[in-house]
């Protein structure tokens, strides 16, 4: 069965956004910058929130104009453009251009998750992961944590959501600056 993986930036005080919406923290190095294209090597369907997504649609597809020497951008637009790519939304039109389909609700990725082929991989959107681990649908954390206090903003993860025991698969420094932590879903956790 393919597995969920959530990839996500947080600040040290567990944020994926400031105070004022800003994501201009996260700083991607080479090793991150790596790290992340194995994660997109091992899937073959992107999901994102209508946040995210809105995000990612508005500068992917023009990347390689706005940064054509940036090596991660170089690597990773190519990547994005082919690859189909779904939307947990209940507010966003079905006919979404990049190869992008709507979805409206998490439920229904339990259909999606059952069909062959790669990973799913869910970047940012705290409230898809959310709600793929309640349903017992997400199976590894992917989470970056950068070197930043916030100090307010959207947290990583909901207040009041359930306590999940998450496994350490690995962890090690990247690029001298950022964290990796890495953890699989137990299948107890899971169900």
């Amino acid at each position: 069965m393919r597995k969920t993986m959530y990839y996500v930036h947080q600040s040290l005080d567990g944020f994926i956004e400031g105070p004022n919406g800003e994501f201009d923290w996260a700083q991607l190095g080479p090793e991150l910058g790596a790290y992340s294209m194995g994660l997109a090597a091992r899937s073959d369907l992107f999901l994102y929130g209508r946040t995210v997504w809105t995000m990612m649609s508005s500068y992917w597809p023009h990347a390689l104009d706005l940064q054509p020497d940036e090596q991660h951008v170089q690597e990773f637009a190519p990547v994005w453009l082919k690859t189909p790519k779904l939307v947990l939304s209940t507010t966003l039109d079905d006919d979404q251009s990049w190869n992008t389909s709507v979805v409206r609700r998490a439920e229904d990725l339990r259909a999606i998750k059952e069909q062959p082929g790669g990973d799913i991989l869910i970047t940012g959107s705290a409230s898809v992961a959310h709600s793929l681990a309640e349903l017992g649908l997400l199976d590894e954390y992917h989470v970056i944590v950068h070197p930043v206090v916030l100090g307010g903003g959207k947290p990583v993860h909901q207040p009041g959501a359930p306590r999940i025991e998450l496994p350490l698969k690995e962890s090690r420094v990247l690029d001298g600056r950022t964290v990796l932590l890495h953890h699989e879903v137990s299948p107890s956790a899971a169900s």
